[in-house]
């Protein structure tokens, strides 16, 4: 089953320097395990591209049922040192929740998203 992470999660960002912030919180508990399983710091990384030029770093706050993830040089050094006409983190959750995910429907069948 493919489907955008916006189906399982809704999320926030926002940036400190020249690294973003991105919460991605499940819509449902049920949900968090699969996020916990297939959202990982890599293929965050990769889908941004060079977009992010450092590490991305993933915390786990399962209380919550959210990831949390630090993109590092992600804006260009930041809104006072980049040329960039907005470099701001903002927009970077509404980024993200754009990833396709390819579940095995036979792994989770907490999936109640058809219909």
């Amino acid at each position: 089953m493919k489907l955008q992470l916006f189906s399982l999660a809704h999320g926030r960002s926002g940036d400190k320097g020249d690294s973003v912030n991105v919460g991605i919180i499940a819509r449902k508990p049920e949900y968090y395990e699969i996020l916990r399983a297939e959202l990982t710091a890599e293929r965050v990384k990769k889908h941004f591209g060079e977009m992010v030029l450092g590490k991305v770093e993933r915390y786990e706050l399962p209380n919550i049922g959210a990831l949390n993830f630090l993109l590092h040089n992600a804006l260009g050094g930041g809104g006072t040192k980049s040329l960039k006409l907005d470099a701001q983190g903002k927009t970077f959750a509404a980024a993200l929740l754009r990833m396709e995910l390819d579940l095995d429907e036979t792994l989770y069948p907490q999936l109640t998203l058809k219909g």
